[in-house]
Protein backbone atom coordinates (compact mmCIF):
# COMPACT_ATOMS: atom_id res chain seq x y z
CA UNK A 1 0.00 0.00 0.00
CA UNK A 2 1.47 3.63 -0.51
CA UNK A 3 1.78 6.08 1.59
CA UNK A 4 -0.85 7.84 0.12
CA UNK A 5 -3.42 5.18 0.07
CA UNK A 6 -2.43 4.32 3.67
CA UNK A 7 -2.63 7.97 4.78
CA UNK A 8 -6.82 8.32 2.67
CA UNK A 9 -7.86 4.78 4.50
CA UNK A 10 -6.83 6.42 7.94
CA UNK A 11 -8.97 9.97 7.01
CA UNK A 12 -11.99 7.61 5.89
CA UNK A 13 -11.52 5.57 9.10
CA UNK A 14 -11.49 9.51 11.31
CA UNK A 15 -14.17 10.30 9.16
CA UNK A 16 -16.20 7.07 9.43
CA UNK A 17 -15.95 7.34 13.05
CA UNK A 18 -16.91 10.93 13.99
CA UNK A 19 -20.44 10.50 14.53
CA UNK A 20 -19.86 7.70 17.53
CA UNK A 21 -19.55 10.51 20.11
CA UNK A 22 -22.40 12.63 19.50
CA UNK A 23 -24.98 9.95 19.18
CA UNK A 24 -23.72 8.34 22.40
CA UNK A 25 -24.81 11.87 23.86
CA UNK A 26 -27.84 11.39 21.81
CA UNK A 27 -28.11 8.28 24.06
CA UNK A 28 -27.79 9.57 26.94
CA UNK A 29 -29.83 12.65 26.58
CA UNK A 30 -32.77 11.16 25.42
CA UNK A 31 -32.31 7.33 26.62
CA UNK A 32 -31.70 3.96 24.57
CA UNK A 33 -35.62 4.02 23.58
CA UNK A 34 -36.18 7.43 22.71
CA UNK A 35 -33.12 7.43 20.36
CA UNK A 36 -33.95 4.40 18.71
CA UNK A 37 -37.20 4.77 18.50
CA UNK A 38 -37.73 8.31 16.52
CA UNK A 39 -39.38 8.56 13.62
CA UNK A 40 -38.80 13.01 12.98
CA UNK A 41 -34.92 11.83 12.91
CA UNK A 42 -34.70 14.43 16.32
CA UNK A 43 -31.01 15.63 16.63
CA UNK A 44 -31.28 18.46 18.71
CA UNK A 45 -29.17 18.36 21.79
CA UNK A 46 -28.75 19.96 25.29
CA UNK A 47 -25.02 20.42 24.96
CA UNK A 48 -23.32 22.57 22.35
CA UNK A 49 -20.42 20.50 22.04
CA UNK A 50 -22.50 17.58 20.52
CA UNK A 51 -24.36 19.64 17.57
CA UNK A 52 -20.43 21.25 16.99
CA UNK A 53 -18.96 17.95 16.43
CA UNK A 54 -22.16 16.83 14.32
CA UNK A 55 -21.29 20.19 12.24
CA UNK A 56 -17.53 18.84 11.98
CA UNK A 57 -18.45 15.46 11.10
CA UNK A 58 -20.69 16.60 8.09
CA UNK A 59 -17.40 18.97 7.41
CA UNK A 60 -15.54 15.91 6.98
CA UNK A 61 -17.83 13.87 4.85
CA UNK A 62 -17.85 17.03 2.19
CA UNK A 63 -14.24 17.32 1.89
CA UNK A 64 -13.32 13.39 2.33
CA UNK A 65 -15.66 13.43 -1.24
CA UNK A 66 -13.37 15.80 -3.14
CA UNK A 67 -9.80 14.28 -1.43
CA UNK A 68 -10.63 10.61 -1.83
CA UNK A 69 -10.74 10.78 -5.97
CA UNK A 70 -7.83 12.57 -5.84
CA UNK A 71 -5.82 10.34 -4.57
CA UNK A 72 -7.62 7.24 -6.13
CA UNK A 73 -6.62 9.37 -9.49
CA UNK A 74 -3.37 10.28 -8.39
CA UNK A 75 -2.62 6.16 -7.56
CA UNK A 76 -4.00 5.07 -10.89
CA UNK A 77 -1.96 7.42 -12.79
CA UNK A 78 1.04 6.07 -10.87
CA UNK A 79 1.73 9.71 -9.93
CA UNK A 80 3.39 9.71 -6.70
CA UNK A 81 5.84 12.19 -4.69
CA UNK A 82 6.70 13.43 -1.89
CA UNK A 83 4.65 16.06 -2.20
CA UNK A 84 1.91 13.45 -2.34
CA UNK A 85 2.89 11.55 0.51
CA UNK A 86 3.02 15.30 2.33
CA UNK A 87 -0.63 16.43 1.48
CA UNK A 88 -2.03 12.94 1.97
CA UNK A 89 -0.64 12.76 5.74
CA UNK A 90 -1.54 17.02 6.18
CA UNK A 91 -4.86 16.27 4.91
CA UNK A 92 -5.44 13.59 7.65
CA UNK A 93 -4.12 15.43 10.69
CA UNK A 94 -5.50 18.66 9.29
CA UNK A 95 -9.06 16.68 9.31
CA UNK A 96 -7.92 15.36 12.72
CA UNK A 97 -7.63 18.92 14.55
CA UNK A 98 -10.75 20.63 12.45
CA UNK A 99 -12.39 17.64 14.37
CA UNK A 100 -11.18 18.98 17.91
CA UNK A 101 -10.87 22.36 17.58
CA UNK A 102 -14.45 22.93 16.23
CA UNK A 103 -15.87 20.61 19.14
CA UNK A 104 -13.95 22.73 21.48
CA UNK A 105 -15.04 25.76 20.26
CA UNK A 106 -11.43 27.18 19.05
CA UNK A 107 -12.72 29.30 15.74
CA UNK A 108 -9.00 30.58 14.48
CA UNK A 109 -7.33 27.39 15.02
CA UNK A 110 -10.30 25.57 13.60
CA UNK A 111 -10.21 27.38 10.55
CA UNK A 112 -6.19 27.41 10.54
CA UNK A 113 -7.21 23.03 10.35
CA UNK A 114 -9.32 23.07 7.60
CA UNK A 115 -7.37 25.48 5.33
CA UNK A 116 -4.35 22.69 5.88
CA UNK A 117 -6.74 20.02 4.33
CA UNK A 118 -7.90 22.60 1.64
CA UNK A 119 -4.06 22.99 0.86
CA UNK A 120 -3.64 19.24 0.91
CA UNK A 121 -6.42 18.90 -1.73
CA UNK A 122 -5.12 21.64 -3.61
CA UNK A 123 -1.39 19.85 -3.68
CA UNK A 124 -2.74 16.67 -5.08
CA UNK A 125 -5.10 18.65 -7.65
CA UNK A 126 -2.27 20.58 -9.00
CA UNK A 127 0.30 17.81 -9.00
CA UNK A 128 -2.05 15.27 -11.44
CA UNK A 129 -2.78 18.74 -13.56
CA UNK A 130 0.95 19.23 -14.06
CA UNK A 131 1.90 15.75 -14.18
CA UNK A 132 3.26 14.45 -17.46
CA UNK A 133 0.76 12.36 -19.21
Amino acid sequence: MTTELYWLVLSILLTSILWIPYILNRLSEQGIFNALWDPNGETTTKVLWAKRLMSAHVNAVENLVVFAPLVIIAHVLGVSTELTEIATIVYFFSRLSHAILFTLRTPILRIISFFGGFFAQMVMLVTLLTSPG
